[in-house]
């Protein structure tokens, strides 16, 4: 019985990470990739699904350890996900006004950056936004900058699906 629940723990999983990529491919516009892995997915979650309801075993671990397959897989998805899909992110930053020393380091770190003049409201300080697009890869080097230079800044990140033009590093 243990070697039934450990083949559909360890199919859950992969079925369950595919689908996990399958799904984020999807999202970020692919096409041909995604039905390639659709097809891989579904057979095996076809294959685990019919020994985990067909077995002659009567016995609570199968359940378990099909749903302990199902959530392995999810999160081992999301890490290989986060590995391979590449991606782009767009990095608004909202700072006190004209840093320019965060703004010279962000630029000589290669990165591209707007930078927009924000209206004084309840008579605060005068602010500017930064406008970044960058490989989320480079995510972390980012903040970093922003973080040690402005700890209380403002940051927003958000899933770029289509960028034209500009300066991306």
């Amino acid at each position: 019985m243990i070697i039934t629940c450990l083949k559909i723990f360890l199919a859950r999983i992969v079925d369950v990470s595919l689908g996990t990529i399958r799904t984020v491919l999807v999202v970020k516009g692919k096409n041909l990739t995604p039905a390639i892995v659709a097809f891989f997915e579904v057979l095996i979650w076809f294959v685990v699904a019919r020994e985990a309801l067909n077995t002659d075993l009567n016995s609570i671990l199968i359940p378990i350890f099909y749903s302990l397959g199902y959530a392995t897989g999810t999160y081992i998805g999301t890490i290989i996900t986060s590995k391979i899909v590449d991606g782009l992110i767009g990095v608004q930053v909202i700072t006190k006004e004209k840093d320019d020393k965060m703004l010279k380091e962000i630029r000589n770190k290669g990165f591209g950056v707007s930078v927009v003049d924000l209206k004084k409201t309840n008579d605060l300080e005068k602010k500017d936004m930064l406008i970044i697009q960058l490989n989320k890869k480079r995510l972390k080097e980012l903040t970093h900058i922003i973080r040690s230079n402005d700890p209380d800044a403002f940051v927003v990140i958000n899933e770029t699906k289509y960028v034209q033009n500009g300066l991306i590093k």
